[in-house]
């Protein structure tokens, strides 16, 4: 993705965490004339909601789960209340990335799976959405409270999050392609597409703008959250905008509930917590950690290098790529059954429960190799180009899946015979299930037409 840089004239107050007292920026309105600049700005939702899943995945899975870990039974009881609150708002984070994939299929666009590898420090958003795979603490809770901080709120990201100022593109309404707009928070970002979709129905009329097919959206009943909603005009889209944005910041100014007042509540008990225990520490020592160098990260990344740890690390990347392979085809699916496409639903959430969660805590138990002595793994999240999970054509796709789930599974069960664990012992057992569920779904072979 080529971008055009840009300058951010706000500036934040010096490490305001409280609510109360943060100020209020001045951002502008972001100007959309046109689908292609909608179609862009909704690309730049998803990949941020896809980004934010997994920096809160991160944070969560680098959680100790013991007292052996050097923590009071009192203290792992409030540490497992801290990882379930996590859980709950990446949960409703998956939401937001189908409904954002919702909006870009009901204006004809495809699903928008891709964001650059981590850390994504400077370049790709504006100079004051950065993100990076931190451990539990109170660096990640600052930066995750600025990143859903109510829209007009200014306060300052936590240390090694600052914005570097760029230039700014020249916009005057009348490009043809879209251009990169600044935005201060995702909830100015999702008003601005809001704005943008109400620009154009006004212009053209609500036929010319919801393109797209209702089959290729997401439904409730394929993925089991009744808070999933069809988008098919003008109104269902501020339903949409309006959840996503409640859910992130609170709905009308309430952001207790929110996930920015979720984020604020948890870092006030770890404060709480250290000042009775100055040497409480609730994560394990992890870092975000590649199996090779990825050749679009913001900074310098570390590489693995204990042989193992390399192996469980390219599996949970595998078990990564064939969740966007089963989540893409789902949206881009073609002939297939409504049973048929529920299972494709259905593959991708047992990947990321039964793989991608129990390899992401594995990964935090397993050293990273003597380059980085004393210190454990976490889950890249490696992304490669989208072409390896676009599966455009019905038969390739359903062979593909089955065949990548093959040999997840025997991959699975060798590691776990060669290391006693829990985490991959289950991973084997259940990437059996996953694999042969989808292989009793698939469609019968078109035969005659792989031939044409």
């Amino acid at each position: 993705m080529t971008v055009p840089t840009r300058h951010d004239p706000r500036r934040a107050t010096a490490g305001r965490t409280d609510p109360a007292s943060a100020g209020t920026d001045a951002a502008g309105s972001l100007q959309v004339e046109s689908r292609e600049q909608l179609v862009y700005l909704l690309t730049q939702a998803a990949e941020l909601e896809h980004g934010l899943m997994c920096e809160y995945l991160f944070a969560q899975w680098s959680l100790k789960r013991s007292t052996e870990e050097g923590v009071t039974a009192q203290q792992l009881e409030r540490i497992r209340a801290w990882e379930s609150a996590i859980e709950g708002v990446v949960m409703q984070e998956m939401l937001h990335l189908a409904l954002a994939t919702n909006l870009l299929a009901a204006v004809g666009a495809a699903p928008h799976f891709d964001r650059p590898n981590f850390p994504i420090l400077s370049g790709w958003y504006p100079p004051g959405v950065q993100i990076a795979l931190v451990p539990f603490g109170e660096l990640a809770l600052r930066h995750f409270i600025y990143l859903e901080r109510p829209e007009g709120m200014v306060m300052e990201d936590a240390e090694g999050f600052r914005a570097l100022d760029e230039a700014e593109p020249l916009r005057d309404g009348r490009a043809l392609s879209a251009l990169q707009q600044d935005y201060a928070t995702v909830s100015q970002l999702y008003h601005g597409i809001e704005d943008g979709f109400r620009r154009l129905v006004d212009r053209d009329g609500e036929d010319a703008v919801f393109l797209g097919p209702l089959r290729a959206q997401a439904r409730a009943e394929a993925f089991r959250w009744p808070e999933i909603m069809k988008v098919t005009d003008l109104a269902s889209v501020g339903r949409v905008v309006d959840h996503i944005v409640e859910q992130g910041e609170g709905a009308r100014g309430d952001w207790r509930t929110a996930h920015f007042g979720i984020f604020h509540g948890i870092l006030d008990e770890l404060r709480a917590v250290r000042a009775a225990d100055p040497a409480f520490e609730p994560a394990r020592d992890v870092v975000a950690a590649y199996i090779d160098e990825p050749d679009d990260a913001d900074a310098e990344v570390t590489l693995i290098t204990d042989p193992f740890t390399t192996e469980v690390a390219d599996l949970f990347d595998a078990v990564y790529e064939t969740t966007l392979q089963a989540l893409t085809r789902y949206f881009v699916h073609s002939t297939e059954t409504i049973a048929q496409v529920t299972m494709l639903a259905r593959t991708a959430k047992h990947l990321m429960a039964w793989g991608l969660r129990p390899l992401g805590i594995a990964l935090t138990t397993l050293p990273i190799g003597p380059n980085v002595p004393g210190r454990r793994a976490g889950a890249s999240f490696r992304m490669v180009p989208s072409t390896f999970y676009y599966l455009p054509f019905r038969d390739a796709a359903w062979d593909v899946l089955l065949h990548r789930l093959t040999l997840i599974a025997s991959r699975a069960a060798e590691l776990a015979s060669r290391m006693p664990s829990p985490e991959l012992a289950s991973v084997a057992e259940r990437m059996v299930v996953v694999r042969d569920e989808l292989h009793a779904a698939m469609p019968a072979p078109r035969v005659a037409a792989r031939r044409r």
